[in-house]
């Protein structure tokens, strides 16, 4: 009797566990189900709905009508698409290296031992902190080319003022210039790359006799490419989903002359102007997979030139 009270002993304790398991679980469960729900509700599932929708006639008021590839091959046979990729291509040429160099030479600038320095730092941060449609709107009038102010002083240098945001070849420089302008919150992270960089490798370079110049160039860019990495492939993600600048200048138009039509402003106008939503999913799946090629591509040649500290090669 006794050895059959030891061995149900076990049993209970591993019903009890199981018990105990389940419990745990369901808890888990009702705690991260507000988690699971957005998760399904706002992206699983509208991605898996996306990737239908881009093969089929949708208009959101009926019925979705499959139509196979029909949704991409009219898009390459579509000039304004093509002017949107073209768009957007120049000003990612155009941007993104800019604001790389940008930021970082203002991360370098305010690394340095200056008074005010705090102060300095919360100058160029503040406009991140910015609506985008404020900026874009007070950008706008900086940028009018009849009385708008950098038009102003380059009148008083003598020098002609373009149309910037009113002509075709000005405006993506017009944009260029307004991006750098809220460039803080990269610059934030280069400053926090910066105070990494180990200060024995200065100290040995200063022994060995090195400039300002050669430190820079020997030491700190070396030791911040995996920050700048980090923030290329941020940039290169974003690139293709530029969209509330160039929209609130345009008033959602991308003119003069679709210059400043940008791929997610044309997938936004297919979406919810002319409610071609199955060219919509079709533009954003194409997008996504244009990006994640880039994005390889980028991941591919960074054994070359990125380096990571502790170790004596690249990896």
């Amino acid at each position: 009797m006794a050895a059959t009270t030891a061995a149900a002993r076990p049993a209970r304790r591993r019903v009890l566990a199981s018990r105990q398991n389940r419990r745990s679980l369901a808890l888990g469960l009702l705690f991260c189900s507000p988690w699971i729900v957005s998760l399904l509700g706002l992206h699983l599932i509208p991605v898996a709905l996306s990737f239908y929708y881009s093969f089929t006639d949708y208009n959101v008021l009926q019925p979705a009508k499959w139509v196979g590839f029909d949704n991409f091959v009219g898009l390459f046979q579509d000039q304004v698409f093509w002017q949107t990729v073209q768009n957007t291509l120049i000003y990612a040429v155009m941007s993104i290296p800019a604001g790389v160099f940008f930021a970082l030479g203002l991360a370098l600038l305010l690394n340095t031992k200056i008074r005010g320095l705090a102060i300095w730092r919360t100058i160029y941060f503040l406009p991140t902190v910015l609506p985008t449609v404020a900026v874009s709107i007070v950008w706008l009038w900086v940028f009018n080319p009849l009385y708008g102010p950098v038009n102003w002083f380059l009148d008083i240098l003598g020098l002609p003022g373009p149309g910037w945001f009113a002509d075709e070849h000005w405006g993506k420089v017009g944009l260029v210039l307004l991006s750098l302008w809220s460039v803080g919150q990269i610059m934030v992270i280069y400053l926090a790359g910066l105070q990494d960089v180990p200060q024995d490798l200065y100290d040995a370079a200063a022994v060995d006799g090195a400039s300002v110049w050669q430190k820079t160039v020997s030491v700190t860019l070396p030791m911040m490419t995996p920050v700048i990495f980090f923030n290329l492939i941020l940039a290169l993600i974003g690139i293709f989903s530029y969209f509330d600048a160039p929209y609130v200048i345009t008033d959602g138009l991308g003119n003069p002359a679709h210059s400043m039509l940008f791929y997610a402003m044309y997938l936004y106008r297919n979406a919810f102007s002319l409610f071609h939503m199955g060219i919509a999913s079709a533009m954003a799946w194409l997008q996504f997979l244009v990006t994640l090629l880039v994005a390889l591509v980028v991941f591919g040649t960074s054994g070359r030139w990125v380096y990571y500290g502790g170790g004596d090669t690249k990896k």
